[in-house]
Order: structure tokens, then sequence, then C-alpha cells
């Protein structure tokens, strides 16, 4: 009975450990399948490379956002320049006329002529608007320039306006010219005459090129007693944005040069 016993015992027992046998079977394989599955899953990191690493950020300059093309405004004509220079000089030149006597047509067409309409050198440096040289009694400064001969004195002055007085002291201080100061004040032609007859200019066409400026821009409306107001007149705006121009119509000075 005893050893019957023992029998079933260990037939138990054994059942038990087929059984535990399974069980650590069966939760290996679960174990393996579960390993494949995080490996599938995860994914593989790539190593960094130059291409995918991540650059420190650059400063970005600014460039300055260009402008749209600047109107350009048009040289001005000759007309427009002499408008411009009678603007400027025309109350000048009469009040001199009322002081020395020498007719502000003349004054106006000597400036216009030596200056070359305010814009050449002589009187854009060194203010001289009438092409007066150094001379021996000239105490002042000096520029140098092209003339009848290379390389001639000419006066400097501290502003056109004192270009303008010493014009007139000029003329009315030097013996060569007081046979002017009996013409006819109003008598344009005779004085353009006798400033070449006098030496002021060695151009034989000297007087003629006065009387055309004085003719074709009515510079003897300036030899009145009352004061000429010249005032600018603006030109037609143009549509295409550019600036504005005054202008004075219907002359023509080609024959004046």
């Amino acid at each position: 009975e005893h050893s019957g016993t023992q029998s079933k015992a260990s037939k138990k027992q054994s059942t038990v450990y087929r059984g535990l046998g399974r069980c650590v079977f069966l939760l290996s394989i679960l174990l393996l399948s579960s390993c494949s599955v995080t490996k599938s899953v995860r994914k593989k990191t790539p190593p960094q490379t130059p291409s995918n690493t991540v650059k420190p950020k650059e400063v970005t300059k600014v460039t300055p956002t260009p402008l749209p093309p600047q109107p350009v405004k048009k040289s001005l004509t000759t007309a427009e320049k002499v408008n411009l220079y009678l603007v400027k000089f025309g109350a000048v030149a009469q009040a001199e006329m009322k002081t020395y006597k020498i007719p502000a047509s003349i004054t106006l067409a000597q400036g216009l002529l030596e200056s070359g309409f305010g814009e050449g050198r002589l009187a854009v440096e060194g203010n001289n608007n009438f092409g007066i040289k150094c001379h021996k009694d000239w105490n002042g400064e000096r520029i140098y320039h092209d003339d009848d001969e290379e390389g001639e004195c000419f006066r400097v002055y501290q502003d056109a306006a004192t270009s303008y007085r010493d014009h007139s002291l000029f003329l009315s201080e030097r013996q060569r010219y007081a046979f002017l100061f009996e013409l006819k004040e109003k008598d344009y032609k005779a004085w353009a005459k006798g400033l070449k007859k006098a030496g002021y200019a060695t151009d034989p066409k000297y007087p003629d090129k006065l009387i055309r400026l004085i003719e074709r821009f009515e510079l003897d409306r300036f030899d009145g007693k009352e004061e000429v107001v010249v005032e600018l007149s603006p030109a037609p705006q143009p549509q295409d944005g550019t600036a504005n121009v005054y202008y004075v119509q219907k002359i023509d000075l080609a024959s004046c040069h």
C-alpha cells in the first residue's frame, strides 16, 4: 500500500514538472517574440554627417532697397539761362544805372556775354561777370585764365554784386571811357560801339553781339526809371515726373555767339 501511494505521488510530481516545463517553454517563446517585435519597431538612428549636422544661424546682411531711377533735370536752353540771369541781376543793373548812369541794358548784355550766361569759369570761381582783368591797380584776389594770351590775370570778387559795382567804377573812373557818359543814357547802340572803340574788348564783333542780346531779350526795358520785375515762367509739366524747368519763349540766341 505504501509503495502504491508513493507511485501515485511520483506520478503527480512528474505531471507537475511537465506542466512547469511547458510554462517555461511558453514563456521563453513569448520573450523571444517580444524582443523580435521590439527590434523590428526600433529605428536605427543614422550617424550624423556634415550634410545633416545643424549649423549655427548665420547673420543676414541687410541690403538697402534700391531707389527707383530719379528724374534727371534736363539741360537748360540758352533762353532759360538768360532768363535766370535776368532774375538774379536785373535789379542790380538798374541800381547801378541810377548811380553811375550806365545803361542797364548794356551792363546786362556785357554780363551775359562776358560770363557765358553766368556759367563761365571766371563767373563761377571768381564771381567775375565782366571779364575785368587785374591791371596794375588791383590788390585783391586773382584768378588766371586763358584769354587773348595764356594765363592772364583776372579779378576775383567776394560776390557777383561786387563785380557789378566794380564794373561801374571801372567805366566811370577811367578817362578812356569818359566820352561814353556824354551819350544818351538809352542809346545802347552808341554805348555798344563806344565800348569797342575805347578798347574794352578786342573782338571786332563785340558791339554787334551786345546789340543782338539787347534786342532779342528786350534788355532795353531795364533802361527805364521803373524797376523791371522778371518772373520765372514754369514750363508745362512733363508726364514722366521730371523736375520743373523755367524758360523764356520765342527767343533764338544762335546768332549771338
